[in-house]
């Protein structure tokens, strides 16, 4: 079984880093730091019940919201060991009582990823992101 996340988000991947000492942060796929064109993202994350998170996520084209993919670090703990339904699950628990801004991007567990694929294509998605059940995070 594959967890598959149907994104559209015109490119546009945003980390949200709120470990760092100058502040929360919203890091481009590039490193640039965003956090002050996106104030609804940077107030929801600032209102989580956490002392440090790390997530993934993608962003549509002109939407100030941030559709939350992964948790990679949480209160200093490195979640990337953790299999993917862990993190999804913590993460969500994480979302659950938060501010408009940052939205979990739900999954859809289906055995068929082509099907999948063909799907978003028809919906004009710009590509689908999926991940093992039970994988672990690995850094390239």
């Amino acid at each position: 079984m594959i967890d598959t996340i149907a994104r559209v988000d015109a490119g546009r991947e945003t980390g949200c880093d709120r470990r760092h000492k100058e502040g929360i942060r919203l890091l481009t796929r590039n490193g640039h730091n965003w956090a002050n064109r996106f104030p609804l993202i940077l107030e929801a994350v600032n209102h989580l019940k956490v002392r440090s998170c790390l997530i993934d996520g993608g962003q549509e084209e002109h939407r100030a919201l941030l559709y939350a993919l992964d948790l990679l670090e949480l209160d200093s703990l490195d979640m990337r060991r953790e299999p993917i339904e862990t993190r999804k699950a913590t993460l969500a628990s994480l979302l659950r009582k938060g501010m408009p801004g940052v939205r979990l991007n739900e999954h859809l567990a289906h055995p068929n990823g082509a099907a999948v694929f063909h799907q978003a294509c028809k919906l004009g998605a710009e590509g689908i992101v999926s991940k093992r059940l039970g994988s672990r995070m690995r850094s390239q």
